[in-house]
């Protein structure tokens, strides 16, 4: 039973790539500290804090919309995961093992997005 967002598997899925994400990034430059480290950090970070906020406004409309504001995030937080394989910041296994779980999330988040809209 879901009782509240910490129950909901995909905010779970999301907090554990947020740690997976901190991990990665740990060993960025040090002139990137408040460049792409901190922007991918706050995409990743995102993702499960409008799942949250989405699910505590116990209104279905609204949250469809902080799961799309989520879904955003992950396509921003994506992007920014390829640019740091491009630049070298995180090897290329690293960034589609992220990438994977990224796209994993996504469906997740669109099949919660279906299940709330045919209610």
């Amino acid at each position: 039973m879901i009782r509240d967002y910490r129950d909901l598997l995909i905010w779970q899925g999301a907090m554990k790539l947020v740690k997976a994400i901190y991990s990665a990034t740990a060993t960025f430059p040090a002139a990137e500290i408040y460049g792409l480290t901190s922007q991918i950090r706050r995409s990743a970070v995102s993702v499960p804090s409008n799942i949250a906020e989405g699910h505590g406004r116990e209104n279905d409309g609204d949250f469809r919309r902080f799961l799309a504001i989520a879904r955003g995030s992950l396509a921003e937080l994506q992007t920014q995961l390829i640019l740091s394989g491009d630049l070298g910041f995180v090897d290329e296994e690293a960034v589609a093992t992220l990438l994977g779980n990224t796209d994993e999330l996504a469906r997740m988040i669109r099949g919660m997005q279906k299940s709330l809209a045919n209610k």
